[in-house]
């Protein structure tokens, strides 16, 4: 079986195919053959050791979709044959993988695979953000940085049939029309326009009630002059490196914020959550209210392409690879 294998830390090179043999499953674990792998920015900072792997080499990846091959002692819930979708432990860059169950759920037939495996973390990311997180309730006016990356797509379509105001930002011209499509009232370039300048003036200087913040560095501290009083900054990436150590006494002065960078792994830590979430994202994309946009599909070996684009940021949507 072929998977991605990484050595050593460093840039896109070191994303090298290899044979390996992953065993059968053991107790509580599903074995899958992947049919679509999704490519997310967590798995660059695993690659670079911003996030340190359980050990190296590894397989990088945390989502994707596929059939079930075989399936361990307490498992039972699976079947040889189920079609399935999983977010979880590293290892989806490869042909098959040993799944925990409790992070697989079953894929409905109504959703291919490509999506399945797009969806899977941006979706249920998207999911904790806006019902967990600061629960988005009609009336509200949100900012979502990179409206027109995977997760900001997905956030700016759900909020909206929330009953959000959406403002989005993104990082060049060619992507504004994207974020609009997607259902944003407002989109602003930040590369040409001070985004915290032109959030004041949409609200007529109220501010927004919440900022989804998944570019860190480039967007902070700006950011915290986009919200209204006891508004809540909700940083949940770094896509342009990480938010620098700052003063827990700015949130005072820039009117008694809350700040916060939830992780997807505490909500799906209970068997039940991960079961309740998926069936609702399930619920949302099947209704039409929100669509999963593939717009790049690779092979399992060019991954090291697939994340040249991904840091190049010339990406939009999900970008999938195919074994």
């Amino acid at each position: 079986m072929k998977a991605i294998r990484v050595h050593r830390h460093g840039g896109p090179e070191v994303l090298g195919l290899e044979d390996i043999d992953i065993g059968q499953p053991g107790p509580g674990e599903v074995r899958v053959r992947n049919r679509a792998i999704g490519v997310n920015f967590v798995d660059v900072y695993f690659r670079t050791g911003e996030y340190a792997p359980p050990a190296l080499p590894f397989t990088p990846g945390n989502e994707g979709a596929g059939e079930v091959v075989a399936v361990g002692d307490g498992a039972a819930e699976f079947a040889p044959g189920d079609r399935v979708a999983y977010v979880g432990v590293l290892g989806a860059y490869a042909e098959e993988r040993i799944v925990p169950a409790q992070f697989l759920v079953r894929l409905p037939e109504t959703i291919d695979f490509d999506t399945g495996a797009a969806m899977m973390l941006k979706g249920l990311t998207a999911h904790y953000l806006l019902r967990r997180t600061f629960r988005v309730e009609p009336g509200h006016t949100i900012l979502v940085h990179a409206a027109a990356g995977g997760v900001g797509l997905i956030l700016t379509q759900w909020a909206k049939h929330l009953g959000a105001t959406v403002i989005g930002t993104v990082g060049s011209p060619n992507k504004v029309g994207i974020a609009r499509a997607s259902g944003c009232d407002h989109v602003i370039d930040y590369g040409k326009e001070d985004f915290a300048a032109r959030v004041r003036e949409i609200t007529s200087g109220a501010g927004c009630d919440v900022v989804y913040d998944g570019v860190g560095k480039a967007t902070f501290p700006a950011s915290l002059d986009c919200l209204r009083r006891f508004g809540t900054f909700v940083s949940y990436g770094s896509a342009s490196g990480p938010i620098p150590p700052f003063d827990i006494m700015l949130l005072m002065k820039k009117g008694s914020l809350f700040a916060t960078w939830p992780l997807l792994f505490d909500h799906l830590s209970k068997r039940e959550d991960v079961l309740a979430m998926s069936d609702e994202l399930f619920q949302v994309v099947a209704s039409g209210a929100v669509k999963i946009p593939v717009h790049t599909l690779l092979p399992l070996a060019d991954a090291a392409e697939a994340h040249r684009r991904l840091e190049a940021r010339q990406t939009t949507g999900a970008t999938v690879l195919q074994p």
